[in-house]
C-alpha cells in the first residue's frame, strides 16, 4: 500500500445499539508490549504514526486469529506495515469502527500504523481535540480509537513512548505522560519533545496537551528521599490561583505514603488546568488533566466549598496513580474497582485534612439525595453492571458513591489495620495488572481470613437494604437482645432479592453514658465496641451480663435503617447524641 494513500472506511448503514454483557468477557488474542507515538501536529490534519509490539494472546493452534483493531469513522487510515513491510489491501479491511489484520504472523511482530485525524473538527470531544487554542486529549472510556486503531480496551496494557510535534510560537507546551526525555527544534519554526513512561498502562490513561501554557513549578521529597518536581500549567491569566490546588497535592501525596504506604512513582507530576476541558478531572498517568474550576482558587471570590472541591478532586486525581493506574481494571464492567475505591480514599484523606464528622454528614447527604432515588428508581443497577450499550452511561453516583460505602464496609467489618493488610496484599498481587472486583475481594479477605464472600452480593444487586434494628432487655438473665431484619425493594430487572452483609458497628452505654464491656453469645469479650454481620435475612445478636437496660449506639453502611426503641432509650439516645454514621 502506498505511504501516501488515505483509506476512507466504507459507510455502515445504522444498525441499533447492541449490549455488552460482563459475562460475555474474553481475554484479547493479542497483547502489546510497547507503543510508540509520534504526533504531527498541524492546522489541518494532524498524522500520528504508531508502532506496537504485539504478541499472542491466543492458544497456538497452527494459525493466528485476525487482529481486530478499534477504530472510529473520524479516524483515516494512511500507512498500514506488519514487520516492516507494507500490508497489500487484500490483507486487510478497514470498517467505521474497526481496523482487521486478516492474516497476522504467528508469535510477537510489530505493528506500524500512520492515521490522519482532524482534532479542530472533533466534535465529541473524546480523543485529540482542540479547543480555545491548545489540544487536549480525553482517552477514557474509549478515546484513544478517535487517535488511531489499536486494542482500545483497559485489559491491553503497554508501555508508551510519545513524541510531540508542533509550531513552537502556537504550542509552546507539549506534554505526555511520563518523564520528559528529550526535547529540541526542528525546521520551519517547529519542535519536538519526548516522553517516556516506563509503567504499564491501558490506552485510556494516554494524555497530550500541547498550547500556549504558563506553569508554576514545586517540588515534593518522599519518605524515601526521592524528589518529584511538580507542575500546575494554566492559561496564562489563570497562573496566580493554582497555590491552593498545588498545596493540596503535596498534602494528599504525603497523606497517601503516611496512610496507604504509597509513593509517587516517577520524577515529574504535571497537572494541566483549562477552561474548556469537557470532563471535570482525569487522572491520565503523570499528567492530570482539570477544568479550571476544580483547579483554579481566588481568595476574594472562592467559597468554602469551592476550597474543599479543589483538595478533593486533586487529591483523588492523585489517589488514582495506584488505584486506577498501577492496578487498573479488567473490562469496564469493574469501572467501581478503581472509583468507588478511589472515592472512599479521597474522602478519606478530606475527613482527616478537617472535620471528620462534617464530611461524613455530606457525603451521607449526597448518598441519600442522589444515590438512594437511584437505587429506587427505573434506571437503577449495581455498582458492577451485567451488561452496557455505552459505557459512558455508567459513571454514575451508583458506580462512585455507592462504590465508596462498599469500601467502607471493608473497613467497618477489618477495621483500619485490616484494611490497610488487604490493601497491602491487593498491590503486591496485582501491581501491573488488569483485575476485577472479585480479585479486590479475594485480597481483602486472604489478608485477613476472613469469610467476606456476603460482600459480593453488593457488587451484582442493585437497591437500597432497609435494616430493621429492634432491642430488648431481659432483667431476669441479665442479657440485651439485637434482633435485625433486612429487606431490599424490586428493582427493574431483579425482582427477588438476596439478603447482603451489613456491617453494625454496636456499644452499649450506661445511663451516664459510659461505654460498657460487651460480652457476645458465642464470642466472649469484644471490648467496648464490635461490629455486628448482619448477613441474613433475620439476625439475633444477645449480650450477656448486662446488668442494667442499656442504651445502644448504632452505625451503618449503605443502606436505611429503622431503629425500634423504647421511649426512654429515645430519650438518652437524644441527650447523649451518640448516633453516628460510619
Amino acid at each position: 500500500m502506498s505511504s501516501t494513500a488515505t483509506v476512507q472506511a466504507p459507510v455502515e448503514a445504522p444498525t441499533k445499539p447492541q449490549p455488552i454483557f460482563r459475562k460475555d468477557y474474553k481475554p484479547p488474542a493479542y497483547l502489546v508490549d510497547t507503543v510508540h507515538l509520534n504526533f504531527i501536529l498541524s492546522e489541518d490534519i494532524t498524522h500520528v504514526h504508531s508502532k506496537l509490539s504485539l504478541k499472542p494472546n491466543y492458544t497456538a493452534n497452527g494459525s493466528a486469529p485476525p487482529l481486530v483493531l478499534n477504530g472510529r469513522d473520524d479516524v483515516k487510515l494512511v500507512d498500514l506495515k506488519v514487520a516492516g513491510v507494507p500490508v497489500p489491501e487484500s490483507g486487510y479491511e478497514v470498517t467505521p469502527k474497526h481496523l482487521t489484520i486478516k492474516s497476522p504472523p504467528t508469535g510477537p511482530f510489530e505493528l506500524e500504523v500512520t492515521t490522519a485525524i482532524k482534532p479542530q473538527d472533533n466534535s465529541l470531544l473524546e480523543g485529540l481535540y482542540k479547543s480555545g487554542g491548545n489540544y487536549c486529549t480525553q482517552c477514557e472510556a474509549e478515546g484513544f480509537r478517535g487517535i488511531t486503531y489499536f486494542l482500545d480496551r483497559p485489559d491491553v496494557m503497554a508501555c508508551y513512548t510519545t513524541r510531540i510535534e508542533a509550531d513552537k510560537t502556537k504550542y509552546p507546551v507539549l506534554l505526555s505522560n511520563g518523564n520528559l526525555k528529550e526535547q529540541g527544534e526542528v525546521d520551519d519554526g517547529r519542535h519536538f519533545a519526548v516522553w517516556e513512561d516506563p509503567f504499564p498502562k491501558p490506552c485510556y490513561l494516554f494524555a497530550l496537551v500541547a498550547g500556549d501554557l504558563v506553569t508554576k513549578e514545586d517540588t515534593y521529597t518522599t519518605g524515601s528521599g526521592k524528589a518529584v518536581t511538580l507542575r500546575i500549567y494554566t492559561q496564562p491569566a489563570n497562573i496566580d490561583q493554582v497555590d491552593f490546588a498545588m498545596a493540596s497535592l503535596k498534602k494528599a501525596m504525603k497523606w497517601d505514603e503516611d496512610v496507604y504506604g504509597l509513593e509517587y512513582d516517577l520524577d515529574l507530576f504535571n497537572i494541566v488546568a483549562v477552561d474548556d476541558f469537557n470532563m471535570g478531572a482525569m487522572e491520565n498517568k503523570s499528567l492530570n488533566i482539570f477544568n479550571s474550576r476544580l483547579v483554579l482558587a481566588d481568595p476574594d471570590s472562592s467559597t468554602d466549598l469551592d476550597y474543599a472541591r479543589i483538595e478533593g478532586v486533586v487529591a483523588h486525581e492523585y489517589f488514582h496513580n495506584w488505584t486506577g493506574n498501577r492496578v487498573t481494571c479488567r473490562d469496564w464492567f469493574q469501572l467501581t474497582l478503581k472509583e468507588g475505591l478511589t472515592v472512599f480514599r479521597d474522602q478519606s484523606f478530606s475527613a482527616d485534612m478537617n472535620s471528620a464528622p462534617v464530611k461524613r454528614i455530606e457525603d451521607v447527604a449526597i448518598l441519600r439525595a442522589s444515590q438512594f432515588s437511584e437505587d429506587a428508581g427505573p434506571m437503577a443497577h449495581p455498582i458492577r453492571p451485567d451488561s452496557y450499550i455505552k459505557m459512558d452511561n455508567f459513571y454514575t453516583v451508583t458506580v462512585y458513591e455507592k462504590g465508596a460505602e462498599i469500601i467502607r464496609l471493608y473497613h467497618t467489618l477489618l477495621g483500619p489495620e485490616g484494611y490497610r493488610k488487604g490493601m497491602d496484599l491487593y498491590f503486591k498481587r496485582h501491581d501491573g495488572q488488569a483485575v476485577t472486583c472479585d480479585d479486590f475481594l479475594a485480597a481483602m479477605a486472604d489478608a485477613n481470613g476472613e469469610d467476606l464472600s456476603g460482600i459480593g452480593k453488593w457488587y451484582s444487586q442493585a437497591g437500597t437494604p432497609t435494616l430493621m434494628v429492634s432491642t430488648s432487655y431481659d432483667a431476669a438473665k441479665k442479657t440485651f437482645t439485637i434482633n435485625t431484619k433486612q429487606t431490599t425493594p424490586p428493582t427493574n430487572g431483579q425482582p427477588d432479592k438476596l439478603p447482603v452483609l451489613i456491617p453494625l458497628k454496636v456499644g452499649l452505654l450506661g445511663p451516664d453514658g459510659t461505654d460498657l464491656p460487651l460480652h457476645l453469645e458465642g464470642k466472649g469479650d469484644v471490648g467496648t465496641s464490635t461490629v455486628l454481620r448482619c448477613d441474613d435475612t433475620a439476625n439475633t445478636f444477645t449480650f450477656t451480663d448486662i446488668e442494667v437496660s442499656e442504651v445502644m449506639s448504632v452505625g451503618k453502611g449503605p443502606s436505611r435503617l429503622h431503629w425500634v426503641l423504647c421511649y426512654s432509650c429515645l430519650c438518652s439516645v437524644c441527650k447523649l447524641g451518640v448516633l453516628s454514621f460510619i
